[in-house]
């Protein structure tokens, strides 16, 4: 990967991992390495109080994709089958290697288009996209 792209990856990891913060959710770890490929923010989304029931904690695995320009597409489009697949393994390991998270997860994609004419990039938040 060209150190350009790595650069914007990362910028794209910190904005997601803030878009996340001021949602409430707790950042557990950042870039974790598994066989299966990494993982790019592991968070905890806090649970919701109910009337009756209140909703667990659930732990969630983050993959952020993100474009300076979406001339070959948007960033989402980029989470093949393939690499939902990777996603769905390195999971799974991560949560047989720390069996104290415990509990609800799921794999969410945050695609992020960075704008160049001096706007603010525009955050799309897919919640439970790998199944």
């Amino acid at each position: 990967m060209s150190q350009t792209r790595q650069i914007l990856g990362r910028w794209g990891e910190e904005l997601a991992g803030g878009f996340l913060i001021e949602r409430g959710y707790t950042i557990l770890a950042t870039n974790v390495r598994t066989p299966y490929g990494e993982i790019d923010l592991i968070v905890r989304q806090p649970g919701e109080a109910g009337d009756h029931l209140d909703s667990p904690e659930v732990t969630v695995f983050v993959e952020v994709k993100t474009r300076s320009s979406t001339a070959y597409g948007y960033p989402e489009e980029a989470v093949t089958a393939r690499k939902q697949a990777h996603l769905l393994g390195a999971a799974q390991h991560y949560l047989q290697e720390h069996p104290e998270v415990g509990g609800d997860w799921r794999i969410d994609v945050i695609a992020i288009e960075r704008s160049r004419e001096g706007k603010p990039p525009v955050i799309y938040h897919f919640e439970n996209a790998v199944h």
